[in-house]
């Protein structure tokens, strides 16, 4: 006997956040995917809701699959600028997959929580798999090989997809360290022609001298950040400063959905007949969720192996770059609205507490310990790992933060190394003494790091609090 569904059962079926468009008759049409009532950040503000509604709307965005009617895509192509979000072409109409329109959900990258596990782990804002990688920038692949150099040359990014585990310590560790920066820039414009090391959380920068004479800067040895001296902890290459920053961007690339706080209110920047497809308020909703996941940790960190692990990870120099922890000044992180990248404290609307909060992190005191293995820095990494973008060879990339090594292979920002032994080889540029040194190690103690790295793993059940079922 065959079961029909009433619409009424099948709507019952969906979360009850998740509104369908209602026809004349009542039934279930096509229409938006977006949450609804859809949140602005008026809503925020006022306190409309409470942080645990936030974060579950965050987490419902982060999940859905938009479609047209959200304003999924690009609108006509533009023949002017065929790679930007807003015009590009498509393989099918739909999709692209190469630069862009690569997938519905943030969901669809972020879905590993654990690659260490048979079968692996699902779960919400996790890493990807190799085919979750996003290519931004390609204009050309040599998949022939055809000029016969054995390698299918790209010319533009390969990047695979991070977790999102632990973003508010990250955040908060790379906004502190900004204002640090910030006030060394000040002493220097006070200190006219005085080398001014810039030196945040113990990471050295650089130095920076004011001219008075030009009124400028002289930023020639400013290393590892951009001359405006502002931490970008997001993205391979260090490229933003916050979760909100990275998911403007990560929306129009990947989904083509459009910000209105990028595009302007009401308009339609893509001509695809759709307008506000992402309220100021539901990027604030993904970033309030994406701050409060919980931060990874380290399992038998007192075992005798681990801790042989931990020592020859610092006398190899491992340590130089991938810094064990960075210590805040405040368990606070404010978000902002407008962000102001040289100034963190200003525009404030929502503050995540961190050691009180889901995200779970040690407090030290004054702030919290963020235990994330990285410097925060950009290096160079030698021309065997670098890329192009247009051009020019890119060599540079921000430490990778290594907690939660253990679940997230492949490694490297492209994935090209299958294993923390390969990954430690590949390294070059400013990275290669630290190889030379692991394979002078004896295979004892080069065992000993590796079984060190294998401790440091992401949380089992993130955001578990305010996730629940889809259906029944």
């Amino acid at each position: 006997m065959t079961h029909v569904l009433s619409a009424a059962s099948f709507a019952a079926l969906l979360l009850p956040s998740f509104a369908l468009a209602q026809g004349a008759a009542g039934g279930p049409v096509d229409g938006p995917a977006m949450p609804t009532p859809r949140m602005t950040q008026n809503d925020i503000v006022n306190g409309s809701y409470s942080e645990r509604e936030i974060r579950r709307r965050g987490l419902e965005i982060f999940t859905t699959s938009f479609n047209v009617f959200d304003g999924f895509g690009d609108g006509p192509v533009d023949p002017a600028d065929p790679l930007s979000p807003g015009g590009r072409p498509t393989a099918n109409g739909t999709w692209m997959r190469l630069n862009g329109l690569d997938s519905q959900s943030c969901q669809e990258c972020h879905g590993v929580i654990s690659n260490a596990t048979v079968p692996p782990t699902l779960g919400v804002a996790g890493v990807g798999g190799i085919s979750a990688s996003a290519f931004p920038g390609l204009t050309s692949m040599d998949v022939g090989d055809v000029d016969g150099s054995l390698r299918a040359e790209v010319d533009g990014r390969m990047i695979n997809p991070p977790f999102v585990y632990g973003a508010g310590g990250v955040e908060l560790a790379g906004k502190e360290m900004t204002a640090e920066l910030q006030a060394l820039k000040a002493q220097a414009q006070a200190n006219p022609g005085s080398a001014v090391a810039l030196v945040a959380k113990g990471i050295d920068f650089g130095s920076i001298v004011f001219d008075a004479q030009s009124g400028l800067f002289d930023t020639s040895n400013v290393e590892g950040i951009e001359e405006d001296l502002v931490v970008r902890p997001f993205g391979r290459k260090g490229e933003f400063l916050s979760v909100r920053a990275f998911d403007l961007g990560a929306l129009m690339f990947h989904q083509g959905m459009q910000p209105a706080e990028v595009v302007g209110s009401g308009v339609d920047a893509d001509g695809d007949g759709v307008v506000n497809e992402v309220l100021a308020g539901e990027v604030s909703a993904l970033h309030v969720f994406a701050v409060n996941l919980e931060r990874p940790s380290q399992t038998g960190g007192n075992l005798p192996a681990v801790r042989a692990g931990a020592q020859v990870f610092e006398s190899a120099g491992c340590a130089t770059c991938h810094v064990p922890a960075l210590e805040t000044l405040s368990p606070t992180l404010g978000l902002a609205l407008p962000e102001v990248p040289t100034d963190p404290s200003a525009n404030v609307f929502y503050s995540a507490d961190l050691v009180a909060g889901p995200a779970h992190f040690r407090s030290n005191g004054l702030g919290v310990t963020v235990p994330l293995y990285s410097d925060l820095k950009r290096h160079d990494m030698g021309p065997d790992l670098a890329e192009t973008t247009g051009s020019p060879l890119d060599p540079f990339f921000i430490t990778p933060r290594l907690w939660g090594a253990s679940d997230t292979a492949p490694y490297m920002h492209d994935g090209r190394a299958l294993t923390l032994r390969a990954a430690i080889e590949m390294h070059g540029g400013e990275g290669q003494f630290a190889a030379v040194n692991f394979s002078n190690l004896g295979s004892l103690d080069q065992e000993a790091l590796l079984h060190f790295l294998d401790s440091l793993r992401v949380p089992t059940r993130p955001a578990a609090d305010i996730s629940r079922p889809r259906r029944k």
